[in-house]
């Protein structure tokens, strides 16, 4: 059975009054794992309702989450996808409690361990294009291999199959796929340029 690959829209800076259109193109293209940061305009207007709506056809949740009070809030309102920028544990271990999936920020394998430790279930290496693929694939070989692995932070269709060559089980996007305030067109164009190349990748 070929592996399952995980492909994260990131939503920075996006806002309530839009985020329905542009989930709803990402939908359509094949995303099935959605992220708004909590450094957006309004997120905890955005992400209940974006929850409310297309919750049950894809995991969404919350990125740049710092602050067990925020994983209460977002655990309230039922998000189901946790990411965070750093392994700080008491974060993680409230979002794994509460039921939620944890892609926990490190770059380093002492991180990675320690995001482990407190139960995270997937790692995110940020910001992958300062590393690069050879890095990623180096420390991949001492984190357990049933650990998903995300590259974040300069992926774009065009390399996306590097990492995944080097062991990532998917990538999370950000400007490559959604910039603050460009058009639904623009984000349906480019998610259907990252499924081509996730496509072309297996």
């Amino acid at each position: 059975m070929p592996e399952v690959r995980t492909l994260i829209a990131i939503l920075r800076g996006i806002r309530p009054d839009e985020a329905s259109g542009h989930i709803e193109a990402l939908l359509d293209a094949g995303f099935r794992h959605i992220e708004i940061p909590l450094n957006s305009p309004d997120w905890q207007q955005s992400i209940p309702q974006m929850v409310s709506r297309y919750g049950d056809q894809a995991k969404i949740g919350a990125g740049t989450v710092l602050q067990v009070e925020q994983v209460d809030f977002l655990a309230q309102t039922g998000a189901s996808l946790i990411v965070t920028p750093n392994t700080n544990p008491a974060v993680i271990r409230r979002a794994v409690e509460a039921g939620m999936q944890v892609y926990a920020g490190c770059a380093t394998a002492s991180e990675a361990f320690s995001a482990l430790e407190a139960g995270a279930q997937c790692l995110k290496i940020f910001p992958a294009s300062a590393f690069g693929p050879a890095y990623i694939a180096a420390l991949k070989a001492v984190i357990p291999p049933t650990v998903p692995v995300l590259a974040v932070g300069g992926v774009t269709p065009d390399n996306l199959a590097d990492y995944l060559r080097a062991g990532c089980a998917g990538a999370g996007l950000g400007s490559d796929l959604y910039r603050a305030g460009q058009s639904v067109e623009v984000t349906r164009t480019q998610a259907r340029r990252f499924m081509a190349a996730l496509a072309a990748a297996d």
